[in-house]
């Protein structure tokens, strides 16, 4: 009894973190004060040219989750990708309305791993750590994306993170190396069902027997 009592005093005085509480009110944000900020902050971001480098992170709670850090060497950018299906060129002639496919033309990849690639493509001397949702609305959605350089001394120094700054992760976000790389490679799946999973879908016909 003595041991429950303890074990509770110590949970009432140590309560949630700041994070905890960020977490929780964005996973109700209908419910919360973050649905009003949401508002806001999409009629700004609508303006805002497509990956701009920001100072502070949006979700204070998912980006140190995902290794960021308010150090020398961590940039966050926000991008922007349109929802839905690629769309493709009309063509006027030459087939039928039903061979043209004009209605969808569906990729494996997600839109946070195109939001990844092409901020990688104008900041090609960082890399991209990972990212996470920020908002979406009826045709966008946000992503902040974390990106590293590689270059800078405080990086390299710090023993956490300088494993980025080798040859061998140099453009890693293209080879799906990323926390959303990983989850539409399906790595996240183990046993019966992701035989095909490793190494990669289209190596897994390659293998000997």
């Amino acid at each position: 009894m003595a041991d429950e009592k303890q074990s509770e005093e110590k949970s009432a005085v140590s309560g949630k973190s700041m994070y905890r509480y960020i977490a929780e009110a964005w996973s109700d944000a209908p419910n919360t004060y973050v649905k009003a900020l949401n508002q806001e902050r999409r009629i700004r971001w609508r303006k805002e040219e497509n990956f701009l480098r920001i100072e502070k992170p949006t979700r204070l709670d998912r980006a140190r989750a995902l290794g960021y850090k308010a150090k020398q060497g961590y940039v966050l950018v926000r991008a922007k990708v349109r929802k839905g299906a690629f769309r493709k060129r009309r063509i006027n002639a030459g087939r039928r309305a039903k061979r043209k496919g004009e209605e969808q033309l569906i990729v494996a990849k997600s839109l946070q791993r195109m939001a990844e690639e092409r901020t990688q493509k104008r900041y090609q001397n960082l890399e991209v750590l990972n990212s996470y949702w920020v908002g979406a609305d009826g045709q966008n959605e946000w992503y902040e994306v974390i990106l590293v350089d590689p270059a800078n001394p405080v990086i390299k120094t710090d023993p956490k993170i300088n494993w980025i700054c080798s040859g061998k992760h140099k453009n890693r976000v293209y080879r799906g190396k990323t926390a959303a790389g990983k989850r539409g490679r399906g790595l996240g799946k183990k046993g019966k069902g992701a035989e095909r999973a490793r190494p990669s879908a289209a190596a897994h016909g390659n293998k000997t027997k």
